[in-house]
Order: C-alpha cells, then sequence, then structure tokens
C-alpha cells in the first residue's frame, strides 16, 4: 500500500484534530522515527566527493574522525559525534555546527552535544587568523565545563582528520554504531511510545 492509499487523518486544523486521527499519525511517526539513522547516513553521503578545497572530500573528513575516534575507544555515542559533526556543510554552510548539534541532540549527552555545537569555534583556533577572523574566539568559551572535551576532540579527531595518506574505515562499519545510537531519544518532547 502506497503512502498515498493509507489511512489519514480528517482535520484541517490542528485543534480539531481527535484521538483517532492521532491513532492514525503515531504509528506513521514511529515508523518514520525508526529510519532517521539511514536517512542521515543517506544525508551524510552528500559528503562524498565535495572537498570544497581541502586536501580530502568531507565524507572522508568525517570517516577518519570517526575511525580516529573508534581507534581511541571512544564509546559509540562519541564515534557517532565524530562523524557526524560536519553534516551540517551542505544545509548549514554558515552554521554547521549548530545544525550537526541539533541533529544529535535528542540522542547524545549533553557533553557531546555542546562538544558538537562548538567544535567549530575550537577548530578556529587552527585558521581564524588565516581568513580575517580572530582565531582566539574560544578564549570565549574557556570556562565551560566542556570546554577541555571539545578541545580534546578538535585536537585528536577533528585537526588530524584531512589526511588524505590516513585510511579510514568505510562508511558501512558505522552504520550499526548509528543505528544504535538514534534508536532511542534520549530526550525529545516528541519521545512517543507506541
Amino acid at each position: 500500500m502506497s503512502s498515498h492509499d493509507k489511512p489519514r487523518a480528517n482535520f484541517r486544523s490542528m485543534d480539531q484534530s481527535t484521538a483517532e486521527d492521532w491513532a492514525i499519525i503515531v504509528p506513521e511517526y514511529l515508523r518514520l522515527a525508526s529510519g532517521l539513522a539511514r536517512r542521515v547516513l543517506a544525508h551524510l553521503q552528500l559528503l562524498d566527493g565535495d572537498y570544497g578545497g581541502f586536501p580530502v572530500d568531507r565524507l572522508h573528513h568525517s570517516r577518519l574522525s570517526a575511525t580516529l575516534a573508534l581507534e581511541a575507544g571512544e564509546d559509540e555515542e562519541y564515534v557517532t559525534c565524530a562523524l557526524l559533526h560536519d553534516i551540517g556543510d551542505t544545509l548549514g554552510t554558515w552554521n554547521h555546527p549548530e545544525v550537526a548539534a541539533a541533529i544529535l541532540r535528542p540522542f547524545v549527552s549533553e557533553e557531546n552535544h555542546w562538544m558538537v555545537e562548538k567544535h567549530g569555534v575550537l577548530q578556529g583556533y587552527n585558521f581564524f587568523h588565516h581568513v580575517g577572523m580572530d582565531r582566539n574566539m574560544r578564549d570565549g568559551l574557556r570556562d565551560h565545563s566542556f570546554y577541555d572535551r571539545t578541545a580534546r576532540f578538535v585536537e585528536r579527531y577533528d585537526n588530524p582528520a584531512f589526511d588524505g595518506q590516513r585510511s579510514c574505515l568505510p562508511l558501512e562499519t558505522f552504520v550499526p554504531i548509528v543505528e544504535r545510537v538514534f534508536a532511542t531519544p534520549k530526550k525529545s518532547m516528541y519521545a512517543v511510545r507506541s
């Protein structure tokens, strides 16, 4: 049965919706939610071949960041953050860390969420001065309790992941990891249970 042929709610305005309408919507919502990890990974693949002037394409950079984290023994949530930290490049060109953080927020700890959200500012120390920006912008975040965690992420996994000579694991290696992390939200106002 195609999506067009499935039962649909009948309201024309949300305030007119009924429990019967939501009995139709919720299972569809849960079906959609169950495929989130695969859709996110499909979107990540848009970075394949996108060099943007960098020495490696953005997908290689993402995979290498995650490879380094996995090989260092980081947990699956952290590895997922390393893999997806730049996924916002295509949709949030001017705020990619915040886009990645928004995607990850329901599934990761506050520490990991902040790390992804702020990694761009801390990575900026390595290049902002070359593009007319303040490389010390990160200093405004130094007093935050997750600063050191984020600095460590940039130093160990983000910064060295532009090396085209280093091999990285294929994306397929990370699929089950991302699926496990995305299986159940830790926090969401839409955490609907069947």
